[in-house]
Protein backbone atom coordinates (compact mmCIF):
# COMPACT_ATOMS: atom_id res chain seq x y z
CA UNK A 1 0.00 0.00 0.00
CA UNK A 2 3.04 2.27 -0.01
CA UNK A 3 2.55 5.34 -2.16
CA UNK A 4 -1.24 4.95 -2.33
CA UNK A 5 -3.03 8.16 -3.26
CA UNK A 6 -6.72 9.02 -3.41
CA UNK A 7 -6.66 8.80 -7.22
CA UNK A 8 -5.53 5.19 -6.91
CA UNK A 9 -8.02 4.22 -4.20
CA UNK A 10 -10.35 1.45 -5.38
CA UNK A 11 -11.98 0.26 -2.14
CA UNK A 12 -13.44 3.17 -0.19
CA UNK A 13 -15.23 3.21 3.17
CA UNK A 14 -17.66 6.06 3.85
CA UNK A 15 -18.56 6.44 7.52
CA UNK A 16 -21.82 8.18 8.49
CA UNK A 17 -23.02 7.00 11.89
CA UNK A 18 -26.18 9.07 12.11
CA UNK A 19 -29.85 8.91 11.12
CA UNK A 20 -31.63 8.50 7.78
CA UNK A 21 -31.67 12.22 6.98
CA UNK A 22 -27.97 12.57 7.70
CA UNK A 23 -27.13 9.73 5.34
CA UNK A 24 -29.26 11.32 2.61
CA UNK A 25 -27.56 14.69 3.09
CA UNK A 26 -24.22 12.93 2.55
CA UNK A 27 -25.23 11.43 -0.81
CA UNK A 28 -24.02 14.36 -2.96
CA UNK A 29 -20.55 13.94 -1.45
CA UNK A 30 -20.69 10.18 -2.02
CA UNK A 31 -21.67 10.89 -5.63
CA UNK A 32 -18.66 13.19 -5.90
CA UNK A 33 -16.46 10.26 -4.83
CA UNK A 34 -18.17 8.02 -7.37
CA UNK A 35 -17.88 10.56 -10.20
CA UNK A 36 -14.23 11.38 -9.47
CA UNK A 37 -13.12 7.81 -8.70
CA UNK A 38 -15.33 5.87 -11.14
CA UNK A 39 -13.54 2.54 -10.70
CA UNK A 40 -13.90 2.47 -6.92
CA UNK A 41 -16.18 0.35 -4.77
CA UNK A 42 -17.98 2.34 -2.05
CA UNK A 43 -19.08 0.78 1.23
CA UNK A 44 -21.12 2.71 3.79
CA UNK A 45 -20.57 2.15 7.50
CA UNK A 46 -23.81 3.35 9.06
CA UNK A 47 -25.81 3.19 12.25
CA UNK A 48 -28.66 0.65 12.30
CA UNK A 49 -31.05 3.55 11.71
CA UNK A 50 -29.09 5.17 8.89
CA UNK A 51 -28.44 1.84 7.19
CA UNK A 52 -32.16 1.45 6.49
CA UNK A 53 -31.98 3.94 3.61
CA UNK A 54 -28.72 2.69 2.08
CA UNK A 55 -30.35 0.15 -0.25
CA UNK A 56 -32.16 3.04 -1.98
CA UNK A 57 -28.94 4.98 -2.71
CA UNK A 58 -27.47 3.88 -6.05
CA UNK A 59 -23.96 5.22 -5.35
CA UNK A 60 -23.50 2.77 -2.45
CA UNK A 61 -22.27 -0.73 -3.32
CA UNK A 62 -22.42 -2.31 0.16
CA UNK A 63 -23.43 -1.40 3.70
CA UNK A 64 -22.09 -2.32 7.13
CA UNK A 65 -24.15 -1.70 10.27
CA UNK A 66 -22.45 -0.50 13.43
CA UNK A 67 -23.74 1.07 16.62
CA UNK A 68 -20.71 2.90 18.08
CA UNK A 69 -20.46 3.68 21.80
CA UNK A 70 -19.71 7.35 21.08
CA UNK A 71 -23.19 7.98 19.62
CA UNK A 72 -26.04 8.83 22.01
CA UNK A 73 -28.54 6.40 20.45
CA UNK A 74 -26.36 3.37 21.24
CA UNK A 75 -27.38 1.29 24.23
CA UNK A 76 -24.70 0.92 26.95
CA UNK A 77 -22.55 -2.21 26.77
CA UNK A 78 -20.08 -3.81 29.13
CA UNK A 79 -16.96 -4.08 26.98
CA UNK A 80 -15.34 -3.20 23.67
CA UNK A 81 -15.72 -6.59 22.01
CA UNK A 82 -17.96 -5.12 19.27
CA UNK A 83 -15.31 -2.48 18.50
CA UNK A 84 -12.56 -5.09 18.24
CA UNK A 85 -14.79 -7.19 15.97
CA UNK A 86 -15.59 -4.22 13.74
CA UNK A 87 -11.93 -3.26 13.44
CA UNK A 88 -11.16 -6.83 12.40
CA UNK A 89 -14.02 -6.82 9.88
CA UNK A 90 -12.70 -3.61 8.34
CA UNK A 91 -9.17 -5.02 8.27
CA UNK A 92 -10.33 -8.14 6.42
CA UNK A 93 -12.13 -5.99 3.83
CA UNK A 94 -8.81 -4.27 2.98
CA UNK A 95 -10.08 -0.74 2.38
CA UNK A 96 -7.74 1.66 0.63
CA UNK A 97 -9.34 4.77 2.12
CA UNK A 98 -11.96 6.00 4.57
CA UNK A 99 -13.96 9.23 4.53
CA UNK A 100 -15.45 10.10 7.92
CA UNK A 101 -18.53 12.32 7.63
CA UNK A 102 -19.65 14.15 10.79
CA UNK A 103 -21.73 17.13 11.84
CA UNK A 104 -19.62 19.87 13.39
CA UNK A 105 -20.74 18.97 16.92
CA UNK A 106 -19.20 15.49 16.56
CA UNK A 107 -15.59 14.42 16.79
CA UNK A 108 -14.26 12.18 14.00
CA UNK A 109 -11.46 10.82 16.18
CA UNK A 110 -13.16 7.66 17.53
CA UNK A 111 -14.00 6.57 13.97
CA UNK A 112 -10.51 7.59 12.84
CA UNK A 113 -8.98 5.39 15.54
CA UNK A 114 -11.16 2.49 14.39
CA UNK A 115 -9.89 2.98 10.82
CA UNK A 116 -6.31 3.26 12.05
CA UNK A 117 -6.67 -0.03 13.95
CA UNK A 118 -8.11 -1.59 10.79
CA UNK A 119 -5.04 -0.55 8.82
CA UNK A 120 -6.87 1.71 6.37
CA UNK A 121 -4.03 3.79 4.89
CA UNK A 122 -5.95 6.95 3.82
CA UNK A 123 -8.25 8.63 6.33
CA UNK A 124 -10.08 11.94 5.70
CA UNK A 125 -12.24 14.04 8.04
CA UNK A 126 -13.01 17.49 9.38
CA UNK A 127 -11.46 17.94 12.82
CA UNK A 128 -11.05 20.91 15.15
CA UNK A 129 -8.11 19.57 17.12
CA UNK A 130 -4.88 18.26 15.59
CA UNK A 131 -5.47 14.54 14.91
CA UNK A 132 -1.77 13.81 14.32
CA UNK A 133 -1.48 10.28 12.89
CA UNK A 134 -5.17 9.36 13.17
CA UNK A 135 -5.97 11.27 9.97
CA UNK A 136 -3.76 11.28 6.89
CA UNK A 137 -5.91 14.05 5.36
CA UNK A 138 -6.99 16.60 7.97
CA UNK A 139 -9.38 19.40 7.07
CA UNK A 140 -9.44 21.93 9.95
CA UNK A 141 -13.07 22.44 10.90
CA UNK A 142 -14.22 26.08 10.55
CA UNK A 143 -17.63 25.35 12.09
CA UNK A 144 -19.17 26.81 14.11
CA UNK A 145 -16.53 29.40 15.06
CA UNK A 146 -16.12 30.94 11.60
CA UNK A 147 -19.21 29.87 9.68
CA UNK A 148 -22.10 27.42 9.58
CA UNK A 149 -22.69 25.61 6.30
CA UNK A 150 -25.59 23.51 5.19
CA UNK A 151 -24.84 19.88 6.01
CA UNK A 152 -24.76 18.96 2.30
CA UNK A 153 -22.23 21.71 1.57
CA UNK A 154 -20.07 20.66 4.52
CA UNK A 155 -19.69 17.14 3.16
CA UNK A 156 -19.17 18.31 -0.44
CA UNK A 157 -16.40 20.61 0.80
CA UNK A 158 -14.77 17.73 2.65
CA UNK A 159 -14.40 15.50 -0.42
CA UNK A 160 -13.47 18.50 -2.58
CA UNK A 161 -10.34 18.79 -0.43
CA UNK A 162 -9.06 15.57 -2.05
CA UNK A 163 -10.18 16.64 -5.53
CA UNK A 164 -13.55 14.87 -5.67
CA UNK A 165 -16.42 16.91 -7.12
CA UNK A 166 -19.71 16.39 -8.91
CA UNK A 167 -21.84 18.51 -11.22
CA UNK A 168 -25.00 17.00 -9.68
CA UNK A 169 -25.41 18.16 -6.08
CA UNK A 170 -28.93 16.81 -5.58
CA UNK A 171 -29.68 14.27 -2.86
CA UNK A 172 -29.69 10.71 -4.17
CA UNK A 173 -32.51 8.23 -3.63
CA UNK A 174 -33.94 5.68 -6.06
CA UNK A 175 -37.47 4.48 -5.29
CA UNK A 176 -37.95 0.86 -6.46
CA UNK A 177 -40.74 0.19 -8.96
CA UNK A 178 -42.28 -2.36 -6.59
CA UNK A 179 -42.46 0.26 -3.84
CA UNK A 180 -44.19 2.66 -6.22
CA UNK A 181 -46.79 0.00 -7.01
CA UNK A 182 -47.37 -0.67 -3.30
CA UNK A 183 -47.73 3.06 -2.65
CA UNK A 184 -50.22 3.48 -5.47
CA UNK A 185 -52.28 0.58 -4.15
CA UNK A 186 -52.20 1.86 -0.56
CA UNK A 187 -53.33 5.34 -1.62
CA UNK A 188 -56.12 3.90 -3.77
CA UNK A 189 -57.30 1.66 -0.92
CA UNK A 190 -57.39 4.72 1.36
CA UNK A 191 -59.70 6.49 -1.09
CA UNK A 192 -57.30 9.17 -2.33
CA UNK A 193 -58.43 10.76 -5.59
CA UNK A 194 -55.22 11.72 -7.46
CA UNK A 195 -57.20 14.23 -9.55
CA UNK A 196 -57.90 16.32 -6.43
CA UNK A 197 -55.33 18.21 -4.32
CA UNK A 198 -53.80 16.15 -1.53
CA UNK A 199 -51.05 16.55 1.04
CA UNK A 200 -49.07 14.12 3.19
CA UNK A 201 -48.54 15.03 6.86
CA UNK A 202 -45.83 13.18 8.81
CA UNK A 203 -46.22 14.53 12.39
CA UNK A 204 -43.67 12.43 14.24
CA UNK A 205 -39.98 12.92 15.05
CA UNK A 206 -37.58 11.00 17.26
CA UNK A 207 -36.55 14.05 19.32
CA UNK A 208 -39.37 15.71 21.30
CA UNK A 209 -37.75 19.12 20.70
CA UNK A 210 -38.38 18.69 16.97
CA UNK A 211 -42.10 17.93 17.17
CA UNK A 212 -44.68 20.54 16.23
CA UNK A 213 -47.61 20.32 18.69
CA UNK A 214 -50.25 17.74 17.80
CA UNK A 215 -53.04 20.29 18.17
CA UNK A 216 -51.21 22.56 15.73
CA UNK A 217 -51.12 19.76 13.17
CA UNK A 218 -54.85 19.20 13.76
CA UNK A 219 -55.71 22.87 13.15
CA UNK A 220 -53.49 23.03 10.05
CA UNK A 221 -54.99 19.82 8.64
CA UNK A 222 -58.52 21.05 9.28
CA UNK A 223 -57.81 24.27 7.41
CA UNK A 224 -56.38 22.33 4.47
CA UNK A 225 -59.56 20.29 4.23
CA UNK A 226 -62.12 23.01 4.94
CA UNK A 227 -60.53 26.09 3.40
CA UNK A 228 -58.65 24.55 0.47
CA UNK A 229 -60.51 21.32 -0.25
CA UNK A 230 -57.37 19.19 0.17
CA UNK A 231 -57.26 15.53 0.96
CA UNK A 232 -54.95 14.82 3.92
CA UNK A 233 -52.94 11.62 4.29
CA UNK A 234 -51.05 10.92 7.52
CA UNK A 235 -47.92 8.76 7.67
CA UNK A 236 -45.81 7.59 10.59
CA UNK A 237 -44.17 4.62 12.23
CA UNK A 238 -46.09 2.01 14.18
CA UNK A 239 -45.13 3.80 17.41
CA UNK A 240 -46.65 7.03 16.04
CA UNK A 241 -50.10 5.57 15.28
CA UNK A 242 -51.55 6.93 18.53
CA UNK A 243 -50.23 10.42 17.71
CA UNK A 244 -51.76 10.25 14.24
CA UNK A 245 -55.13 9.10 15.58
CA UNK A 246 -55.16 11.91 18.16
CA UNK A 247 -54.57 14.46 15.40
CA UNK A 248 -57.22 12.92 13.15
CA UNK A 249 -59.80 13.01 15.94
CA UNK A 250 -58.87 16.56 16.91
CA UNK A 251 -59.06 17.93 13.37
CA UNK A 252 -62.77 17.07 13.10
CA UNK A 253 -62.56 16.73 9.31
CA UNK A 254 -62.07 13.81 6.90
CA UNK A 255 -58.55 12.37 6.64
CA UNK A 256 -56.69 9.19 5.74
CA UNK A 257 -53.95 7.30 7.60
CA UNK A 258 -51.15 5.07 6.37
CA UNK A 259 -49.34 5.23 9.71
CA UNK A 260 -47.75 1.93 10.68
CA UNK A 261 -48.57 0.39 7.30
CA UNK A 262 -45.57 1.34 5.15
CA UNK A 263 -42.02 0.05 4.99
CA UNK A 264 -39.33 2.63 4.24
CA UNK A 265 -39.24 2.15 0.43
CA UNK A 266 -43.03 2.44 0.25
CA UNK A 267 -43.01 5.53 2.46
CA UNK A 268 -40.49 7.05 0.06
CA UNK A 269 -42.79 6.15 -2.84
CA UNK A 270 -45.81 7.77 -1.15
CA UNK A 271 -43.78 10.94 -0.52
CA UNK A 272 -42.55 10.87 -4.13
CA UNK A 273 -46.17 10.70 -5.36
CA UNK A 274 -47.43 13.45 -3.05
CA UNK A 275 -47.94 17.03 -4.29
CA UNK A 276 -46.46 18.25 -0.97
CA UNK A 277 -45.31 17.04 2.45
CA UNK A 278 -45.78 18.71 5.85
CA UNK A 279 -43.19 17.41 8.29
CA UNK A 280 -40.95 18.15 11.24
CA UNK A 281 -37.16 18.33 10.83
CA UNK A 282 -36.76 14.58 10.48
CA UNK A 283 -35.87 11.90 7.93
CA UNK A 284 -38.95 12.18 5.66
CA UNK A 285 -38.13 15.86 5.04
CA UNK A 286 -34.89 14.75 3.38
CA UNK A 287 -36.61 11.89 1.56
CA UNK A 288 -38.92 14.52 0.06
CA UNK A 289 -35.94 16.65 -0.96
CA UNK A 290 -34.31 13.60 -2.57
CA UNK A 291 -37.40 12.73 -4.65
CA UNK A 292 -38.30 16.35 -5.49
CA UNK A 293 -41.49 16.70 -3.44
CA UNK A 294 -42.14 20.23 -2.10
CA UNK A 295 -41.82 20.43 1.68
CA UNK A 296 -43.32 22.47 4.49
CA UNK A 297 -40.68 21.86 7.17
CA UNK A 298 -41.63 22.74 10.75
CA UNK A 299 -38.10 23.43 11.76
CA UNK A 300 -37.12 23.41 15.42
CA UNK A 301 -34.13 25.69 15.94
CA UNK A 302 -32.02 23.08 17.71
CA UNK A 303 -29.52 23.56 14.85
CA UNK A 304 -29.67 25.40 11.54
CA UNK A 305 -27.88 23.36 8.90
CA UNK A 306 -30.35 20.59 8.04
CA UNK A 307 -33.04 22.32 5.99
CA UNK A 308 -34.44 20.68 2.80
CA UNK A 309 -31.79 20.77 0.07
CA UNK A 310 -32.51 21.57 -3.55
CA UNK A 311 -36.30 21.39 -3.44
CA UNK A 312 -39.17 23.87 -3.24
CA UNK A 313 -39.79 24.40 0.46
CA UNK A 314 -41.16 26.59 3.19
CA UNK A 315 -39.23 26.20 6.43
CA UNK A 316 -41.28 27.58 9.29
CA UNK A 317 -40.21 28.48 12.80
CA UNK A 318 -40.53 31.22 15.39
CA UNK A 319 -37.20 32.91 16.08
CA UNK A 320 -36.02 32.51 19.68
CA UNK A 321 -32.90 33.65 21.58
CA UNK A 322 -32.23 30.07 22.73
CA UNK A 323 -31.78 28.67 19.20
CA UNK A 324 -28.92 26.29 18.41
CA UNK A 325 -29.36 24.45 21.70
CA UNK A 326 -28.62 21.04 20.09
CA UNK A 327 -31.01 19.43 22.58
CA UNK A 328 -33.46 16.58 22.05
CA UNK A 329 -35.73 18.03 24.74
CA UNK A 330 -36.40 21.78 24.89
CA UNK A 331 -34.16 23.01 27.77
CA UNK A 332 -36.37 26.08 28.34
CA UNK A 333 -39.57 24.05 28.51
CA UNK A 334 -41.59 26.45 26.33
CA UNK A 335 -40.82 24.96 22.88
CA UNK A 336 -41.55 28.38 21.38
CA UNK A 337 -39.53 27.87 18.19
CA UNK A 338 -42.30 25.53 17.03
CA UNK A 339 -45.24 26.13 19.36
CA UNK A 340 -45.60 29.73 18.20
CA UNK A 341 -45.83 28.89 14.50
CA UNK A 342 -49.52 29.54 13.62
CA UNK A 343 -51.26 26.50 12.11
CA UNK A 344 -52.83 28.81 9.53
CA UNK A 345 -49.33 29.61 8.27
CA UNK A 346 -48.60 25.88 7.96
CA UNK A 347 -51.73 25.17 5.93
CA UNK A 348 -51.29 28.23 3.71
CA UNK A 349 -47.67 27.30 2.97
CA UNK A 350 -48.73 23.81 1.88
CA UNK A 351 -51.51 25.20 -0.29
CA UNK A 352 -49.06 27.60 -1.90
CA UNK A 353 -46.60 24.80 -2.68
CA UNK A 354 -49.25 22.72 -4.45
CA UNK A 355 -50.43 25.72 -6.44
CA UNK A 356 -53.53 26.88 -4.58
CA UNK A 357 -53.31 30.69 -4.22
CA UNK A 358 -54.44 32.16 -0.86
CA UNK A 359 -57.31 33.98 -2.62
CA UNK A 360 -58.91 30.64 -3.47
CA UNK A 361 -59.38 29.67 0.16
CA UNK A 362 -62.99 29.02 1.07
CA UNK A 363 -64.71 31.12 3.72
CA UNK A 364 -63.12 30.31 7.07
CA UNK A 365 -65.14 28.40 9.62
CA UNK A 366 -64.93 28.73 13.37
CA UNK A 367 -61.88 26.87 14.63
CA UNK A 368 -59.95 26.95 11.33
CA UNK A 369 -57.09 28.91 12.89
CA UNK A 370 -55.47 29.57 16.20
CA UNK A 371 -54.50 33.03 17.46
CA UNK A 372 -53.78 35.13 14.31
CA UNK A 373 -51.94 37.74 16.38
CA UNK A 374 -48.98 35.47 17.12
CA UNK A 375 -45.57 36.93 16.18
CA UNK A 376 -44.41 36.50 12.59
CA UNK A 377 -42.69 33.32 11.49
CA UNK A 378 -39.31 33.19 9.79
CA UNK A 379 -38.56 31.20 6.64
CA UNK A 380 -35.37 29.19 6.23
CA UNK A 381 -35.30 28.17 2.55
CA UNK A 382 -32.52 25.89 1.36
CA UNK A 383 -29.12 26.61 2.87
CA UNK A 384 -29.70 30.30 3.67
CA UNK A 385 -31.43 31.88 6.65
CA UNK A 386 -33.63 34.83 5.73
CA UNK A 387 -36.82 36.53 6.96
CA UNK A 388 -40.09 35.54 5.33
CA UNK A 389 -41.62 38.00 2.94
Amino acid sequence: MAGLTWKKARNILCIRLDAIGDVLMTTPAIRALRDSLPHSRITLLASPCGAQIASLIPEIDATLRYAPPWMKATAPRKDASIEYAMAETLRRMRFDAAVIFTVYSQSPLPAALLCHLAGIPLRLAHCRENPYQLLTDWVPDPEPAQTIRHEVRRQLDLVASIGCRTTDERLSLRVPAAARRRAKAALAQSGIDPQRPWVVIHPGATAPSRRYPADGFAHAARRLVRAFGCQVVFTGTASECALVEYIRNAMAAPSHSLAGRLDLPTLAAVIAAAPALIVNNTGPAHIAAAVGTPVVDLYALTNLQHTPWGVASRVLFHDVPCKCCYKSICPEGHHDCLRRVPPETVADAAAELIGIPPGRARRRRAGDTLNPALPSVMDLSGPALRPSR
